[in-house]
């Protein structure tokens, strides 16, 4: 799998396991859990929960994960 959080495929066919389809079509690396070393590269938030998204936009980001608790 790729290591960064950019579109994979934007083409339009499937995303690939830990991927998303955002709303722009792109596909986007799932959340995370975090790490000891700090956010992965490419992580553009990092939730309450201690994941890291690669989320392209900031509404919704973390929803699923008790909202953001750092923007990067």
């Amino acid at each position: 799998m790729a290591a960064d959080a950019g579109p994979i495929d934007p083409g339009g066919g499937e995303c690939g396991e830990g991927y998303y389809r955002s709303v722009d079509g792109n596909c986007v690396r799932r959340p995370i859990s975090g790490s000891d070393v700090g956010p992965p590269s490419g992580a553009t938030a990092q939730c309450r929960d201690d994941t890291y998204s690669f989320s392209q936009h900031r509404q919704g980001t973390c929803s699923q994960h008790g909202g953001v608790k750092t923007w990067y």
